[in-house]
């Protein structure tokens, strides 16, 4: 059993460390990170998961960045500690947190990640929205959390602040 709750500030390398540990080494230097240097991750929306000793156990982070002049979340990364992986916990954190950004008045989410697995939570491709190099367009999937929300917004995804 894992309780979710916002990440607070005390939480940072506890977090961090589970990143380095579920993500190769050199994550930082990954396109997407550029838009969150010096952008501190939107406040009550990233999350993280404690098992019953009070262990993260997963965690995911969300950051506002702006396409055509539009807000937009930026998720990433999630990630479950390898001993609790294939429990569920990451699809858990997504939900939550997918329904607490709708909550918030968020309208649009974007990551760069692998269609198969997030396209069950209603991700897919999306044309004309443009990473920082060198992302593989592929991998750019968007999520309407508003009907309609990605409609006509298209272009560069820049840096929030």
């Amino acid at each position: 059993m894992f309780q979710l709750k916002p990440e607070a500030p005390d939480d940072w390398w506890e977090v961090e460390a589970l990143y380095d540990l579920c993500f190769a080494p050199g994550r930082e230097a990954l396109s997407s990170y550029r838009l969150r240097d010096g952008v501190p991750p939107v406040a009550g929306l990233s999350t993280v998961a404690r098992d019953a000793l009070g262990i993260v156990g997963g965690a995911i982070r969300y950051w506002p960045v702006h396409v055509a002049g539009q807000p937009v979340l930026l998720l990433g990364p999630v990630a479950v500690h390898p001993v609790h992986q294939g429990e569920g916990l990451g699809a858990l954190l997504m939900q939550a947190s997918m329904e607490k950004a709708a909550a918030l008045g968020w309208q649009r989410i974007l990551l760069v990640g692998d269609e198969p697995y997030y396209r069950r939570f209603g991700y897919a491709r999306i044309e004309g929205v443009e990473m920082p190099p060198p992302t593989n367009p592929d991998r750019i999937l968007a999520h309407s959390l508003q009907e309609g929300a990605w409609d006509g917004v298209r272009g560069a995804v820049e840096k929030a602040g």
